[in-house]
C-alpha cells in the first residue's frame, strides 16, 4: 500500500523586473562573457579547412572535450566549414575532423592585439 501525500502547490516566482536591486545587479553583468581557455593547456596543430584543402594553416587548440574542440586562429573560419585538425602525436600525427558551429572576434585584449578569432567545432 502507498502512502500518497498531497504535494504543495508551487507558488510561483514573482520578479519585479523594475526593482532597482535588480536592475543594479543585471547592470554589473553586461560586460560578462564566459571563457573556458585557461582551464585547458594550449597545443599548436596544423588545420586544414573545407574537404579539399591543401596546405594546412596554423592555429591553436585552445579547449576540448568529447565532441567539441575550441581553436584560435588569426583567420575566421565561415560557419558550417569543414575542418581538419592535426596535431602531433609521438612519431605522427593524430587527425579529428570536425565542422564550425559559431567563430567570432577574440573578446580578450590580447585577441583583439593579435588579431585573433575563436571557433567552436563539433567532432565528427
Amino acid at each position: 500500500m502507498t502512502h500518497h501525500k498531497p504535494r504543495p502547490k508551487a507558488s510561483p516566482n514573482q520578479v519585479d523586473w523594475n526593482d532597482p536591486r535588480l536592475e543594479s545587479l543585471l547592470r554589473k553583468t553586461e560586460g560578462w562573457t564566459l571563457d573556458n581557455r585557461g582551464s585547458y593547456t594550449p597545443r599548436q596543430v596544423e588545420i586544414h579547412v573545407g574537404w579539399g584543402a591543401g596546405a594546412g594553416k596554423p592555429a591553436v587548440l585552445v579547449w576540448e572535450r568529447e565532441q567539441v574542440m575550441v581553436l584560435e586562429t588569426s583567420f575566421p573560419i565561415p560557419q558550417g566549414e569543414q575542418v581538419r585538425v592535426d596535431r602531433p602525436l609521438g612519431d605522427g600525427l593524430r587527425t579529428t575532423w570536425g565542422v564550425v558551429v559559431e567563430g567570432r572576434g577574440g573578446h580578450r585584449s590580447e585577441d583583439k592585439a593579435h588579431g585573433l578569432y575563436v571557433h567552436w567545432l563539433h567532432v565528427r
